[in-house]
């Protein structure tokens, strides 16, 4: 289904209302200045494996209605294509491998020479910045950008801490990482019981319906490990799924984990509703990364996946929702990344970003205003063993896909696919673009990514 004939569907109920201008009586004097935020993070999830993206074979009605209510981007981008180094620039509106952290932070001291990042403690975050400006402030869900002082969640800026410290869990019941509880409650361990995305749906509920009836403002960071491997649904929601004809049980079993983390997202939006708060609140919902293609995942049409830096690894969902600002059934065109979070939600709360930062916000393109591409060039980067890079300039993007391979280069404008390599027929472009990168590349060599010893 396109996304005409889904918003014609699925978007009925949002309505058609026009764009309220930013102090008009059509917002109403109830309409608060300062919005809460609420910013979903999921972790894994394709392009493509959204009902309302073009998934044939799901059902996400949830997020379906938060697309419909609010607006959709067409060419948002992840700032890596693995964990931690995007939740860095979420958070500090940067790129990543300028706040230290260019690969993925890992949970063990025996594994450190196998971690790639140390988040620098003096980036200001967007907790720090929104408690500055009056916000309440809380994250429930995954950290995974350190886990010992100073690199914990209630000393980057979250007054409040309900979740897990690490990368990724072996089991979404026991909570553990190579046998370690990384569970926490502010500082203390906790072990409760539990699907980890039912405990997380739970906790941001609890947490919303504790803020009904103040008047200070609240931001609340949701991130969920769902749908990150390992591939674990509850029974139930995978009994539901294998009903469906001509689904492989990889496919069903990945399907059941998107549609649980869906309800999960259904009962957080329906938690802003109870408790009177969904009309005063800033939703933003994206993915961390690409969808990991050997688990089932599928990114649209795009060529590549997690750990790629091809468009599929990157390029991710992504939507907004704010009643009477936004308006409903939007797409936006104007390519963004995660890193304009930070500055976007900063420009909601009537708040300035720390000078100096890359990412720019979009809260006019999602408000109506004109609002053209910024023109800005855009580089990513995944240090592992070896180095990965792309950069982008317009519709230009070069890609090393291999360490220590060549440069390829496309134009997404006509080939969005990244199926023609033309480095051999442009190699100006090649060089222009090449040059850029390095200079980046030299700007980040004097970041440190390793912990101090």
């Amino acid at each position: 289904m396109d996304r005409r004939t889904f918003l014609k569907t699925v978007g009925a109920a949002a309505g058609t209302l026009a764009l309220a201008p930013r102090r008009s009586p059509a917002i109403g004097d109830d309409m608060p200045d300062r919005p809460n935020v609420l910013v979903i993070l999921v972790d894994d999830l394709g392009r493509g494996d959204l009902s309302c993206c073009g998934a044939p074979d799901l059902k996400t009605p949830h997020l379906d209605r938060l697309a419909a209510e609010g607006a959709t981007f067409s060419n948002f981008y992840a700032n890596c294509t693995v964990c931690s180094p995007t939740r860095a620039s979420l958070l500090t509106g940067r790129f990543p491998d300028l706040v230290g952290v260019p690969g993925v932070i890992r949970g063990s001291p025996k594994r450190y020479a196998n971690s790639f990042g140390y988040f620098a403690p003096d980036a200001a975050t967007l907790g720090d910045l929104l408690g500055k400006a009056g916000y309440a402030t809380a994250l429930v869900g995954k950290w995974h950008l350190g886990l010992r002082e100073p690199n914990l969640p209630n000393r980057r800026g979250f007054d409040h801490f309900h979740g897990f410290l690490g990368d990724m869990m072996d089991d979404y019941t026991t909570h553990r990482r190579r046998g370690q509880n990384l569970m926490r409650l502010d500082g203390e361990t906790i072990d409760p019981r539990g699907h980890a995305t039912d405990l997380f749906t739970d906790w941001a509920c609890r947490y919303i319906a504790g803020r009904k009836g103040r008047k200070q403002p609240f931001f609340l960071y949701l991130a969920y490990n769902a749908p990150h491997t390992p591939i674990q649904p509850p029974a139930s929601w995978l009994a539901r799924v294998r009903k469906r004809d001509g689904m492989g049980q990889k496919r069903a079993k990945l399907a059941a984990l998107i549609e649980h983390l869906d309800d999960g997202v259904g009962k957080v939006l329906a938690a802003l509703e109870t408790a009177g708060l969904a009309r005063r609140t800033l939703v933003v919902f994206t993915s961390d990364n690409g969808g990991q293609r050997s688990v089932g995942a599928r990114n649209g049409p795009f060529r590549g996946g997690k750990t790629d830096l091809y468009e599929g690894g990157l390029r991710v969902p992504a939507m907004v929702r704010w009643p009477g600002r936004v308006k409903p059934g939007a797409t936006i065109e104007r390519v963004a990344l995660t890193m304009d979070i930070m500055p976007t939600a900063l420009a909601a709360a009537g708040a300035s970003p720390p000078a100096g930062i890359e990412g720019e916000s979009f809260l006019p393109a999602i408000t109506g205003r004109r609002q053209a591409d910024a023109g800005r060039d855009l580089f990513w980067v995944w240090r592992q063993r070896g180095v990965l890079h792309a950069a982008r300039r317009g519709a230009w993007k070069i890609v090393r896909a291999r360490p220590g391979g060549k440069l390829e280069l496309y134009n997404l404008a006509e080939d969005p696919k990244e199926t023609t390599d033309l480095a051999a027929t442009h190699p100006a472009r090649l060089a222009e673009l090449s040059a850029a990168l390095k200079a980046h590349l030299a700007r980040a060599a004097k970041v440190p990514w390793r912990p101090p010893r």
